[in-house]
C-alpha cells in the first residue's frame, strides 16, 4: 500500500510539473495534418492534342464526362454577347439530326447533355454511355447554326438584359468587374442590349470556328467505365476533331484604383444597396501566399461565423449575409467583400465592413478563430475525397495552374501550416484599404448624400458616380423640390383622379386578381383578394398546390409557408393596417409627409411618406402609383420589399395595375395579372 501511495505521489508531482511548464500565453502547436494519399486518373492524348483523363468507379452504374477548354481570356469588343450566344445555340439540334430528336433520345436515355462557351458535359448510366459520348460529340462536332434558333436566343438574351437592367445586384456585379478590369479586358466587360443587338449570325460561326479546339482541351471520364473502353470512344467520337490552336492577344494591363473611393451607380427602384469592396490582387495557385489567403479569406469573410458576417448581420442586422472572396486566376483577380443592405444604413455598413478588412490586417487572429477556419477545410477536404470526379478535377487543376503534383496530397498539411502571423501578412498584402474601389449599386435620393460624408482610416473618402455602363457622370440630381403649395392631399386627389374617380371606386366592395409569373425557369401562379374593409388575402401556387400565403383579417394576420405558419408581429400588423383598404389615398394620414421628387425607372414621381417606413411614389405627370416600399423587422433582421405598379387597364369604370413587380433583397418577381374582378370571388372564409 505505502509503494503505491509513493507511486501516486509520484505521478501527480510529474503531471504537476509538466503543467507548471506549460507557457499558455502562447498558441498550442498545431498537430500534424494528414498526407493525402489521392491516386491519379489515367491519361492519354489524342494526336489532335486532346487530353483524356480517366478515373474509374464501379460503385454506381453511371458514369459522367466533361470537356474544358483552357481558352486565353479574350475580349468580344462591341459584340459582347456571342459566346453566350454560342453556348445557348449548342445542343439544339445538328447535322444529322433535328433539335426534337436530339434532344427527344437524351430524354429517352434519362441523361444530360449541355453546353457552355467553352465547355461540354455529359452524364448517364453506363449501359447508354457510349452514345450519350456520341450524342454530345455530334452536338459539339456538327452543330447546326440556323437563323431562326439564333434569332430566338438572342431575344431571350435581350429580354434577360432587360430585366437585368432594374438589378441593382446584376448592375452592382458589372460595374465592379468593369471598374476592376477596365472595359477593354475580357474580365471587365459585360453584355448590353446594344452588343448583343450587334451580334450576328455569322459572328457566333467565327466564335466556333476560332476558339472551340482540342488544342487546348481536356476531356474528363468518371465512374463506371473501362480505361481501355473509353480510349476507344475518344478516338472514335473526337479522332476527327481538327481545328487550329485558338488566337491569343496580349491582355491589357490591370491597374490597381489609385486610392480608396466610392464608386456609385443610382438605381432609382432599388430597395436595397449593393456593395462591392473590392481591389485587384495578383495571386495564383501555385504562390506560396495561396494557402494563408485561403485561410486569411475564410475568417474574414467566407463563412457564417467569419468577421464581416458577424458584424454586418448578427451584430447590426444590416444584411442577411456578408461575404469575400479572393480570386486566383492566372490571368487576372480582384479581392471582393459583398453584402446587400438597407438603403438606410448603406453608409455605416461600408464602415463596419472595412473596420473588419482592418482587423484581420491590424490585429493578430484568435486561435479559435484560426483554428475553426482550419477545420472547415479539412472537413470540406474531406467530404469531397468521397466523389470520385474529386481525383479527375483535382489533376486538372494541377495540369492548367502549373501546380506541383503533390499540391492537393498535401493540402492539409499546409493549411494546417498557416500561422496567425502568415495571416497577417497576406492581409496587408492583398487586401488594400488604401486603394480600395467602393461600389455601390442603390437609391441615390436614399443613399447619396450620405455617401458624402463617410470616413475612412481618419479620411474622408471621394464619390465618384458612374451610369449603369460603367461611364462616369457628373453627380445627378436626386431630389428635386416639390412645386409650393402641392401637398399629400394633393398628391392623393390627383391619383384617385387618375384612375377614374372617387364616384367609381365608392362602388368597389373587393377584388380579386389573379396572375402568374416564372421564378428560376418555375413557373407560379398569384392570387390576390382585397375587402374595402381592410382585409388581405395573398398566395402563390405552383402546379395548383398553395407554396404561401399571406393573410390579414383587418386586425390580426399570419404568414404560412412549407408547413410553418407565423403571426404578424406588431409592426407587421401596424403596417397591414396602414396599407390597407382597397383605395387607402381616399383619407389622408396625419403623419404623412410629401418628401420630394424622386426618379422611379426614369419616371419623376411624387415620394409620400406614410411612416418611418413605409413610402409610394405618384407619377408627376400621371398622377398614378408607380411604386410602394416598406421596410419590415423579423428575427432580428431587417429587410425593404417594394411593389412596382404599371400596366394599367380599365375594369368597371376603375383603373388597375395589371403588371405588379415584386423586389425583395435582389429577388425581383414580375407578376402579370390576368384577371381583375370586382365585388366578385372574395368571401369571409379567405380571411380566416
Amino acid at each position: 500500500m505505502k509503494t503505491k501511495i509513493v507511486s501516486l505521489f509520484i505521478l501527480c508531482f510529474m503531471v504537476v510539473g509538466a503543467q507548471a511548464q506549460i507557457d499558455r500565453s502562447k498558441q498550442p502547436e498545431p498537430g500534424p495534418a494528414p498526407k493525402i494519399n489521392l491516386g491519379t486518373p489515367r491519361a492519354f492524348t489524342l494526336d489532335n492534342g486532346l487530353k483524356v483523363m480517366v478515373v474509374e468507379n464501379h460503385k454506381l452504374p453511371r458514369a459522367r464526362m466533361s470537356l474544358i477548354i483552357d481558352n486565353k481570356p479574350h475580349a468580344e469588343g462591341n459584340k459582347i454577347g456571342v459566346s453566350s450566344l454560342y453556348s445557348a445555340m449548342m445542343g439544339n439540334g445538328t447535322e444529322k439530326m433535328t433539335k426534337d430528336e436530339f434532344n427527344q433520345r437524351i430524354d429517352f436515355l434519362g441523361a444530360n447533355v449541355g453546353y457552355g462557351s467553352e465547355s461540354a458535359y455529359a452524364s448517364s448510366l453506363s449501359k447508354f454511355f457510349p452514345e450519350i459520348v456520341g450524342l454530345m460529340a455530334q452536338g459539339l462536332l456538327q452543330p447546326k447554326f440556323t437563323q431562326e434558333e439564333f434569332e430566338t436566343q438572342k431575344d431571350r438574351l435581350i429580354e434577360g438584359l432587360k430585366t437585368n437592367q432594374k438589378s441593382a445586384s446584376a448592375i452592382a456585379g458589372n460595374v465592379s468587374r468593369l471598374l476592376a478590369y477596365g472595359k477593354n479586358h475580357p474580365f471587365g466587360e459585360f453584355e448590353t442590349e446594344e452588343s448583343v443587338k450587334n451580334v450576328t449570325l455569322q459572328d457566333v460561326e467565327a466564335y466556333y470556328n476560332n476558339f472551340i479546339s482540342p488544342k487546348n482541351a481536356y476531356l474528363v471520364v468518371v465512374g463506371d467505365v473501362k480505361y481501355r473502353d473509353v480510349k476507344k470512344l475518344a478516338k472514335e467520337n473526337f479522332g476527327g476533331w481538327t481545328a487550329d490552336v485558338p488566337p491569343s492577344a496580349n491582355l491589357p494591363k490591370v491597374a490597381p484604383a489609385q486610392y480608396t473611393q466610392i464608386d456609385f451607380v443610382d438605381v432609382p427602384n432599388a430597395v436595397q444597396s449593393e456593395l462591392r469592396i473590392q481591389n485587384t490582387v495578383d495571386l495564383q495557385m501555385n504562390d506560396d501566399d495561396y494557402f494563408p489567403v485561403l485561410v486569411a479569406n475564410q475568417i474574414l469573410g467566407g463563412s457564417f461565423g467569419s468577421y464581416l458576417n458577424m458584424n454586418l448581420r448578427e451584430e447590426h442586422g444590416y444584411t442577411y449575409g456578408a461575404r469575400s472572396s479572393t480570386g486566383t486566376s492566372k490571368y487576372a483577380s480582384r479581392f471582393s467583400a459583398t453584402a446587400s443592405v438597407r438603403n438606410a444604413v448603406t453608409d455605416s455598413a461600408i464602415v463596419e465592413a472595412v473596420k473588419e478588412i482592418n482587423r484581420i490586417k491590424n490585429e493578430q487572429v484568435a486561435f479559435e478563430d484560426l483554428n475553426n477556419a482550419k477545420n472547415k477545410f479539412a472537413g470540406d477536404f474531406v467530404l469531397r475525397l468521397e466523389s470520385p470526379s474529386t481525383i479527375a478535377n483535382y489533376a486538372l487543376n494541377i495540369e492548367t495552374n502549373d501546380l506541383d503534383e503533390d499540391f492537393y496530397e498535401t493540402f492539409l498539411q499546409k493549411i494546417n501550416a498557416v500561422t496567425p502571423d502568415d495571416i497577417q501578412r497576406v492581409a496587408n498584402k492583398y487586401f488594400k484599404t488604401d486603394k480600395m474601389q467602393i461600389v455601390v449599386a442603390g437609391k441615390g435620393s436614399e443613399v447619396a448624400d450620405k455617401l458624402e460624408n463617410v470616413s475612412l482610416n481618419g479620411k474622408k473618402v471621394p464619390v465618384l458616380y458612374f451610369d449603369r455602363k460603367g461611364n462616369q457622370v457628373e453627380k445627378p440630381e436626386y431630389n428635386k423640390a416639390v412645386p409650393e403649395g402641392l401637398t399629400v392631399e394633393t398628391v392623393y386627389n390627383n391619383y384617385i383622379k387618375a384612375i377614374g374617380g372617387k364616384k367609381a371606386i365608392d362602388d368597389v366592395n373587393t377584388v380579386m386578381m389573379e396572375g402568374s409569373a416564372t421564378v428560376q425557369g418555375m413557373p407560379l401562379s398569384f392570387t390576390i383578394k382585397q375587402t374595402k374593409d381592410g382585409k388581405s388575402y395573398q398566395a402563390t401556387k405552383m402546379n395548383g398546390m398553395v407554396m404561401s400565403k399571406q393573410v390579414f383579417n383587418g386586425k390580426t394576420g399570419y404568414a404560412e409557408g412549407q408547413g410553418q405558419k407565423m403571426d404578424f408581429t406588431e409592426e407587421q400588423i401596424e403596417l397591414a393596417k396602414k396599407s390597407s383598404g382597397l383605395f387607402p389615398e381616399l383619407e389622408t394620414p396625419k403623419d404623412a409627409t410629401l418628401t420630394g421628387i424622386e426618379k422611379v425607372d426614369g419616371k419623376d414621381a411624387y415620394a409620400v411618406s406614410t411612416s418611418e417606413n413605409s413610402k409610394s411614389y405618384y407619377s408627376v405627370e400621371s398622377g398614378l402609383k408607380l411604386q410602394e416600399s416598406n421596410t419590415v423587422s423579423q428575427g432580428g433582421q431587417t429587410m425593404t420589399t417594394s411593389t412596382k405598379y404599371d400596366n394599367y387597364k380599365e375594369v368597371n369604370g376603375v383603373k388597375f395595375p395589371h403588371t405588379m413587380t415584386q423586389s425583395f433583397g435582389s429577388q425581383e418577381i414580375e407578376i402579370e395579372m390576368s384577371e381583375v374582378k370586382i365585388n366578385e370571388g372574395v368571401s369571409d372564409a379567405d380571411f380566416q
